[in-house]
């Protein structure tokens, strides 16, 4: 029952937006009374949770299964991540919504819950930077951290278990918000309609140009 409900929510997700989950119109559609749904799913919140969490556990499979077919070559490698992350949003951009849209009114994610699978993806991405720095393949002249960016770095070393330089994190984290950003532009129609025929090329243009900084 509660995979019923968790396809249902999906499919609503996609019709009424994240605001718009009713675990009421969910029962009504299974056809069953909702205090029935209530025992697998007590609550609004717990759907959006659940959601979320599958959102980002699938988000993060299809990265790893699209790394599984790249050979050993750190460009390649990141390039395919990002490539991954635009194609799973761009087949469902109502899930990209709930991951990385605005906030949905009344609710906060729990974190016990969320982080982990939240992260993967950017653990990723920070751990094929990180092996194209062991190989001496991260350029010299990325920018220093401040002091004060310094403190905030050692915090996601600490998070990730990272023995990378403040200029590699920093430059992951560049990385990431790039690839958020590039992606959400394009899945909220933020371009315009026409501005860009090929938005996959342009895409591709973003990322290997700040891949071009980054890297040798």
């Amino acid at each position: 029952m509660e995979r019923q409900i968790r396809d249902l929510g999906r499919s609503h997700l996609r019709t009424h937006g994240a605001a718009g989950l009713s675990l009421r119109a969910i029962a009504r559609e299974l056809g069953i009374v909702s205090s029935a749904v209530y025992r697998y799913v007590p609550s609004r919140d717990d759907l959006l949770t659940l959601l979320l969490v599958d959102g980002y556990t699938d988000l993060a499979d299809t990265v790893d299964a699209a790394l599984t077919q790249v050979r050993d070559d750190p460009r390649a490698r990141l390039l395919t991540v990002a490539t991954a992350v635009r194609l799973w949003a761009v087949d469902d951009p109502a899930r990209w919504a709930l991951l990385y849209g605005s906030p949905v009114p009344g609710y906060a994610a729990p974190a016990e819950r969320t982080v982990l699978p939240g992260t993967r993806v950017v653990a990723t991405l920070l751990r094929e930077l990180g092996g194209a720095y062991e190989r001496g393949l991260v350029s010299e002249d990325l920018p220093a951290a401040s002091t004060e960016l310094s403190v905030d770095l050692d915090v996601i070393r600490d998070e990730f278990d990272l023995e990378l330089p403040d200029p590699v994190v920093a430059a992951g984290s560049a990385l990431w918000a790039i690839l958020i950003g590039a992606v959400s532009l394009e899945v909220f129609g933020q371009y315009g309609t026409d501005t860009f025929r090929h938005p996959e090329t342009l895409f591709d243009a973003q990322i290997c140009l700040l891949l071009s900084r980054i890297l040798r």
